[in-house]
């Protein structure tokens, strides 16, 4: 009976030691695939406010294009009644002056043998009155129409301060915009790169083929290299592919898979740098992706590749062209054709 319970007590401790090598791994995989979720979602958060900034700049934006619209109207208004209140002045100050040469210069008629023609004292005071009312009359239309032309001038110069303003304000949101967007192009493909990363990692954790868009991706054997080489991987495949994982996939299979046939150079480097045959080595493209460092979905895609993915798609193919320059048949991934040989 002892000896039983000695075996009994035996058999659990091996069980206890079993659970103990079996679960930390599980639980270190559970803890990390629940904080790239927690990463994800935090990063969706991120890009929904973006998206609903960038809304609400464009609605602005849209505002101040309709009232920059109707304030370049309100000016060329403004600048028309301008127009024709200097030309009333104009005219009354040509009327003013025809009416002083007509009253000093009538014949040999001054203004005093005006005013001493009168035959008494109430005929001189009436026409000294006529002088002096039509005198007034001028200096009065006169001041009115300047006080007009004023008034049109400071509404036209208040008018086009509002409108720069407007043209600042527009300006300093498009640079908003632009910054946006480039924050929303930089936040979604953080977050393509980690749900595919998740989608990965959950499908190797339940040993099962991750499944993607243009095909399945199966596995081969992994390569290890310098952090140099994996740089030139993500830098050359982000020149020849769009950045999305599929595309970006199918070009590192085509390089992975020439570096694995003996028809080829077996390292990355010299089956990138092989004559004529990566045009954004030749063009110069590929030195500028490496100078300023290719993005984290490229990266991404590299590192799986040199893990052993391949794009099920294009598993056996050694070449491709942009499909816009050949009318070569093949698997079309990304608007780039692959093919298996010439």
């Amino acid at each position: 009976m002892k000896r039983f319970s000695k075996q009994k007590l035996n058999a659990g401790i091996a069980l206890i030691c079993l659970i103990a090598l079996v679960c930390p791994p599980v639980l270190g995989q559970a803890k990390e695939f629940s904080s790239a979720q927690e990463k994800a979602a935090n990063l969706q958060s991120e890009l929904d406010g973006i998206n609903k900034e960038l809304a609400s700049i464009s609605e602005e934006i849209a505002s101040i294009e309709m009232q920059t619209e109707m304030m370049s109207a309100e000016i060329l208004r403004t600048e028309d009644s301008l127009s024709a209140a200097k030309k009333d002045e104009e005219k009354q100050y040509e009327d003013m002056k025809a009416r002083i040469k007509y009253m000093y210069e009538t014949g040999d008629a001054t203004l005093l043998e005006l005013l001493f023609s009168a035959e008494n004292m109430t005929d001189f005071l009436n026409k000294a009155e006529f002088v002096q009312n039509v005198s007034d009359y001028d200096r009065e239309m006169l001041d009115k129409l300047t006080e007009i032309s004023n008034d049109i001038e400071a509404k036209e110069k208040t008018l086009k301060a509002q409108k720069k303003a407007l043209s600042d304000l527009k300006k300093e949101l498009g640079e908003q915009q632009k910054e946006l967007e480039k924050k929303a192009d930089e936040t979604s493909t953080d977050l393509d790169a980690l749900k595919a990363q998740m989608q990965r990692e959950a499908a190797a954790a339940a040993g099962t083929v991750v499944m993607s868009t243009d095909g399945r991706i199966v596995r081969a054997g992994a390569m290890d290299v310098s952090g140099n080489e994996m740089q030139l991987l993500a830098a050359i495949i982000e020149c020849e592919a769009y950045q999305d994982y599929n595309s970006l996939l199918a070009v590192a299979t085509v390089i992975m898979n020439r570096v694995n046939d003996s028809r080829f150079p077996n390292t990355i480097a010299e089956v990138v740098y092989a004559s004529n045959q990566f045009e954004p080595v030749t063009l110069g493209s590929l030195d500028a992706v490496l100078s300023r460092g290719p993005s984290d979905l490229s990266l991404q895609v590299a590192k799986d590749a040199l893990n052993g993915a391949r794009l099920a798609a294009v598993a056996d193919c050694y070449f491709f062209l942009y499909a816009g320059a050949t009318n070569k048949g093949g698997v079309n991934v990304g608007n780039n054709v692959f093919f298996q040989s010439w």
